[in-house]
């Protein structure tokens, strides 16, 4: 059986901690997509655990974790951040394992992140695409490219690695000119991890197949969200991956009909990081609030995130992408203190009602969006555990996203924390 967790916003929506609950049950857990760009937070006995391009199923001592062709992967930042999480009491051993398939992010890639965007902002400011300057996209147009270099070239012959590696760096000089970079000095350090990654690499595909011949519960970690999928996404700002439920399929070589069971994790409100556009967004007091209250600040870069009411036109399209079997409704507690709520639930424009979620941008900037207004809590449920002591008006809130999206909302976050958390079953 393979559970999938796709994030149905712009990303942040706490996919993290239901990874957290869902790989207590799981024997493995995997990552399909993405890179060090991703950030999933989650507590566990106070403790908090940042992970980056790692599994977020590591905190489970029983769980096996892969990370998968799709990802691409910063060599030096994940013994970074692995080492970090073996600070916090995890031990990795023999459950951490990443595919020979993935490809790798280089220094030189993250340089050409930060040149991309200077020369998009050159030309006109609003154009550049607020990238976590982590390397992703210029790695993955190196894999598209035919030039990219993966993880068995560092760990096979390593005469063949640097010829790619050099290649690969080449012709990024090309474009780019030659800026500085110590290729000697690199080259020296992908020596040592070379035998430094060894012991983690499988071939990926071959891992996940037998786990599943074997009857493993698998669980598929999906990293930013469907409105930043590089073909569903507000392109092009975007991120450069398949985020939606199809990039599990390319991620880790598995086909559809082994996925059983697809959850979108949906945040009470809306938040997006970087440019581009975003209808909901309330540059008032309102979005001061949601910001402040639901701590909206970036795991991984730090930065403030935009804040916004919930707009259902964007939750529709993700399910009409991702066929959700239910929803977990994330940060409701954040709503706690307003009066009243507003939801998204359609967008106008010229007076004519759009029918779904518009690929072009110029015509998204311009729509009006039709909103419903429900009345607020006014009550602290940060320590409720079913559904019948959440206050009736919370509850109308979420009978109200399920009559909209067509899902049952299966999972509704309180708190930050792994216990604040319901479970309607």
């Amino acid at each position: 059986m393979i559970s999938v967790i796709i994030g149905g916003q712009w990303g942040d929506e706490g996919k993290g901690k239901l990874v957290d609950i869902l790989a207590q049950d799981a024997d493995l857990c995997c990552r399909c997509q993405g890179g060090n760009n991703a950030g999933h937070t989650i507590v566990v006995n106070g403790t908090s655990f940042d992970f980056h391009m790692l599994p977020s199923g590591l905190v489970n001592p029983k769980c096996a974790n892969l990370v998968g062709n799709g990802v691409v992967v910063h060599v030096p930042g994940f013994f970074q951040e692995l080492e970090k999480t073996v600070y916090k009491g995890v031990d990795p051993a023999g459950r951490l394992f990443v595919s020979d398939r993935a490809h790798m992010v280089f220094d030189f890639h993250q340089v050409v992140d930060g040149l991309r965007e200077s020369e998009l902002a050159s030309v006109r400011p609003d154009l550049a695409l607020g990238t976590t300057k982590k390397g992703i996209g210029p790695t993955y147009s190196s894999k598209a490219a035919r030039s990219g270099v993966r993880i068995h070239h560092l760990i096979g012959d390593f005469a063949e690695f640097e010829e790619k590696f050099r290649a690969c760096l080449d012709a990024e000089w090309r474009r780019y000119g030659k800026f500085e970079y110590d290729v000697d000095a690199e080259l020296n350090r992908y020596k040592e991890y070379a035998v430094k990654i060894r012991p983690y690499v499988v071939d990926g595909v071959k891992y996940i197949h037998e786990s599943f011949a074997a009857g493993k519960r698998i669980l598929v970690e999906g990293s930013q969200a469907t409105m930043l999928d590089i073909d569903f996404g507000t392109y092009p700002y975007v991120t450069s991956s398949s985020t939606s439920v199809g990039g599990v399929c390319t991620g880790l070589g598995v086909p559809p009909r082994l996925v059983s069971k697809v959850y979108g994790v949906v945040k009470a409100y809306t938040t997006r990081v970087g440019a581009g556009p975003f209808p909901t967004e309330q540059l008032n007091s309102i979005g001061d609030h949601l910001t402040d209250v639901g701590r909206e600040y970036g795991v991984t870069t730090g930065r403030r995130r935009r804040c916004g009411w919930l707009d259902l036109v964007v939750v529709r399209y993700s399910n009409m992408i991702n066929g959700y079997d239910s929803i977990n409704l994330t940060k409701l507690d954040v709503l706690d203190q307003l009066p009243d709520i507003k939801i998204g639930v359609g967008y106008k424009y010229n007076g004519e009602v759009l029918s779904t979620f518009p690929a072009d941008l110029s015509l998204l900037s311009k729509v009006e969006v039709v909103y419903e207004t429900l009345p607020g809590w006014n009550t602290d449920i940060s320590n409720c555990t079913s559904w019948d002591e959440l206050p009736v008006n919370a509850q109308k809130y979420i009978k109200f996203i399920e009559e909209n999206v067509g899902v049952k909302v299966e999972w509704i976050g309180v708190g930050p924390g792994r216990d604040s958390t319901i479970h309607r079953k």
